[in-house]
């Protein structure tokens, strides 16, 4: 692994924030001055292909970087709040039903947070 790669890894492994890529390059920057937003990219989704880290792709927002352990997300569809819950593991029904090898789920269920509820009037 390389610097930024090794270092790019350390900060995702160690946040349950899930992470874009800008406020990595920004975690970075404070170690790596000279480091550009494309070095990043590069290193994440190098990280990414070779299944060190997770990409959580949301219509209509950035992608998020995420450890490999295993655990689900709850996303509010108001405000794009992503939070990690751990579901029952599926992997024992979904190979029942594929009927064949697969590399790994990614389990995201949409909700409305409590803070939303409230600015909906819903609570």
């Amino acid at each position: 692994m390389t610097k930024y790669e090794k270092e790019i890894y350390d900060i995702i492994s160690h946040s349950y924030s899930h992470l874009t890529a800008e406020q990595i390059y920004e975690i970075l920057k404070k170690k790596f001055p000279n480091v550009v937003l494309a070095t990043v990219y590069n290193n994440l989704n190098k990280l990414y292909k070779n299944d060190f880290i997770r990409k959580l792709s949301i219509e209509g927002m950035p992608d998020r970087y995420d450890r490999t352990e295993r655990h689900d997300h709850i996303v509010c569809r108001d405000c794009g709040k992503l939070s990690d819950i751990k579901f029952e593991d599926l992997t024992d029904s979904i190979k029942r039903q594929f009927k064949n090898d697969f590399l790994s789920y990614d389990l995201k269920v949409f909700y409305i947070c409590p803070e939303c509820k409230k600015k909906r009037g819903m609570e």
